[in-house]
C-alpha cells in the first residue's frame, strides 16, 4: 500500500517502466554536400630557382676574397679580386694607341684639306687628292679599331673583380688568394643558390595522374582554376609549412625507370627555412569533387570484419547502423563514397552509447568541434 501511495503522489515510475534508462544524448552533424578537394600528398625535394656558378672572366693571380661563406650576396657585389696590375697598364697602352691614332687622323686630313685647295687652284692632280682622301679613310678605321682595344681593356680591367652574377646564398669559397685563376678553364670559384622563392620537385606515378584526367573528362571531378590550387609543404615530423605554395607544371614526360611523373611546385622562403636537397611531402589539390559529403572520422565504427560503419539518426529518433565506402582523407574527415545521402544526420560524438534500433536524444555538433573547424586545427 505505501508503494501504491508513492506511485500515486509521483504519478508512476521516474522513467517509463521500472529499470528502463532514458535516451541517450548524441552530438549529431547534418550531412550537406559540398565541393571537396581531391589532395594527393607526394615525396618530392627542395631545389634553388636559380643556380649559378661564379667563374674568372679573366685570368691572373687571386688577390683577395671579399665575400663571407655562406652570406646572402646580392648581384653586383664583388666576391673576389684579381691582381689588376698587368690590366691597367693594358689601358694606359690602348689609351696611348688611341691617341697616336686620332693625332694620325687629324694629320691626314689637313693633308686631304691642303689637296682639295690644290685641285681648286688645279695646282695638285686628281691622283693625289685620291691618296689623301684614301689616308684620311684609314686614318678613321685606325681611329675606331683603337677606341675598340680601349673599351675592350677597360672591360678587363673591370673583370679583375669577379662580382655575384645573381642574387642568393654563396657556398664555401672554391679558391683560395694566391691561386692562378684562368678565363678559359672549367675552375668554379664558388656557387650562389637563389632560395627565396624555391622550387619543390616532387612525383606522381603516371597512373594516378591519368586516373585524375579520366574523372575530370568524364564529369566526375573538376579540374581546380587557374591558380587556386592550394599546394602545401609537410616535414617529416608532421608539421606543415606556414606558406602555401602554387602548382607551376607537370611534366610532359614519364620517366621510363620509374613510371612517374615530375611535378613542380613555387614556395616563398623569407626565412630560409627551406634549402636545396630538403626532403618534403607535398600536398598538392589537383581535382575538385563537386557534390561531395564528408564526414569526421571519429564518427566512423568499425565493424568485426573491419568494414567502416556510421550511425544515422532516423525521423524518429533511432540510430541506424550502416555500412558506407570511404574514399580519400582530407585532414580530419573521410570523403564518403556511398551509403549516406544529403540531409541525413551522423552521430559523431556518442556513438559508444547509442544501439541499433535504440531510441537516442540527437544534439546539434557545438561549432568548435565541426569538421571544418578542426580541419583548419589540423592545417
Amino acid at each position: 500500500m505505501l508503494v501504491a501511495s508513492m506511485l500515486m503522489m509521483t504519478g508512476g515510475p521516474a522513467f517509463g517502466q521500472w529499470g528502463e534508462m532514458p535516451p541517450p544524448a548524441v552530438s549529431v552533424l547534418t550531412l550537406q554536400e559540398r565541393a571537396v578537394p581531391v589532395v594527393s600528398e607526394l615525396p618530392g625535394r627542395i631545389a634553388a630557382t636559380r643556380v649559378s656558378e661564379v667563374r674568372a672572366r679573366v685570368s691572373g693571380i687571386l688577390q683577395e676574397r671579399v665575400f663571407e661563406q655562406g652570406a646572402l650576396v646580392k648581384e653586383g657585389d664583388v666576391l673576389y679580386r684579381i691582381d689588376p696590375k698587368l690590366f691597367r697598364v693594358r689601358v694606359a697602352s690602348a689609351e696611348a694607341a688611341l691617341q697616336k691614332a686620332k693625332a694620325t687622323r687629324a694629320n691626314a686630313q689637313q693633308q686631304l684639306e691642303r689637296q682639295k685647295t690644290l685641285r681648286e687652284r688645279n695646282v695638285a692632280s686628281g691622283i693625289e687628292y685620291d691618296t689623301a682622301a684614301v689616308t684620311l679613310a684609314q686614318a678613321e678605321a685606325d681611329v675606331a679599331a683603337a677606341e675598340a682595344a680601349l673599351d675592350e681593356a677597360k672591360i678587363n680591367l673591370d673583370y679583375t673583380e669577379v662580382r655575384a652574377p645573381i642574387t642568393g646564398i654563396i657556398g664555401a669559397a672554391l679558391v683560395t688568394e694566391g691561386a692562378l685563376v684562368t678565363a678559359d678553364g672549367t675552375q668554379n670559384l664558388a656557387l650562389i643558390q637563389q632560395i627565396d622563392p624555391v622550387y619543390a620537385d616532387f612525383t606522381q606515378s603516371s597512373s594516378q595522374l591519368l586516373s585524375l584526367k579520366r574523372a575530370v573528362d568524364e564529369g566526375k571531378l573538376e579540374s581546380p582554376a587557374p591558380g587556386q590550387a592550394r599546394v602545401e609543404l609537410v616535414f617529416d615530423d608532421g608539421s606543415v609549412y606556414s606558406q602555401p605554395g602554387r602548382l607551376l607544371f607537370a611534366s610532359a614526360m614519364v620517366d621510363a625507370t620509374t613510371g612517374r611523373v615530375t611535378l613542380r611546385a613555387e614556395f616563398p622562403n623569407p626565412k630560409g627555412d627551406l634549402l636545396p636537397g630538403l626532403y618534403v611531402r607535398v600536398r598538392a589539390e589537383q581535382a575538385v569533387r563537386q557534390g561531395a559529403i564528408a564526414i569526421p572520422q571519429r564518427a566512423v565504427v568499425r565493424s568485426p570484419d573491419g568494414k567502416a560503419q556510421v550511425y544515422v539518426v532516423t525521423k524518429d529518433a533511432t540510430a541506424e547502423l550502416r555500412k558506407v565506402e570511404l574514399g580519400e582523407a582530407i585532414g580530419n574527415e573521410w570523403v564518403v563514397e556511398a551509403g549516406l545521402k544529403n540531409g541525413e544526420q551522423v552521430i559523431v560524438d556518442g556513438a559508444q552509447k547509442a544501439q541499433p534500433g535504440g531510441k537516442v536524444v540527437p544534439e546539434p555538433l557545438a561549432a568548435d568541434a565541426s569538421p571544418a573547424q578542426s580541419d583548419k586545427q589540423v592545417k
